[in-house]
């Protein structure tokens, strides 16, 4: 068996075993969790079969923004339960710290280098003006484009929070 048969076998498995854990769960954010290891694993198979635009598109539009909209709905509509809550909240205090510092250190980087292009650096010179090849798409996407494509995400990081923040208010007056 070469290299690329495992992997192809392992992405299958992964993407079998997390489709058959999103309906096993009875909790609706371990089903949306699952939901999102299913959607890599299918990107996984798509690089595999050399589609590596489809498999970047699976990861953004899927695993990014449709969960993301999938979340907001879970969480305006309270499933799930609130008594792990706090336990929780108190373990990943830290290592939220710690990726807020991550995020806002690569949002500097990406704000001083995106201006002049240099914020990621291409392996390949471009030889055409014309986007035709994803590997030109993937370029400007990373290159040029960069800045508003990082704020896109920190609007739905907003947006996020937003949520949360309503529907954490509306908890407290029920109570």
């Amino acid at each position: 068996m070469n290299p690329e048969q495992i992997l192809f076998i392992l992405f299958g498995a992964v993407s079998l075993i997390g489709a058959i854990a999103v309906i096993s769960f009875r909790h609706p954010i371990y089903s949306a969790l699952a939901l999102i290891i299913t959607f890599f694993a299918q990107a996984g198979l798509f690089v595999l079969l050399g589609a590596h635009f489809v498999a970047a598109v699976q990861v953004i539009v899927y695993a990014g923004a449709i969960m993301v909209l999938f979340l907001f709905v879970i969480m305006l509509l309270n499933l799930g339960t609130l008594s792990a809550k706090g336990a929780i909240a108190g373990k990943l205090k830290g290592f939220a710290i710690i990726l807020g510092i991550l995020f806002a250190a690569e949002g500097i980087y990406i704000a001083v280098n995106a201006l002049n292009d240099t914020a990621v650096a291409s392996a390949q010179p471009a030889t055409e003006s014309v986007t035709t090849t994803t590997y030109d798409i993937g370029e400007l996407l990373f290159t040029k484009y960069l800045l508003p494509f990082e704020v896109t995400s920190l609007i739905l990081l907003a947006a996020l929070i937003g949520v949360i923040v309503l529907v954490k208010r509306d908890s407290q007056e029920e109570n």
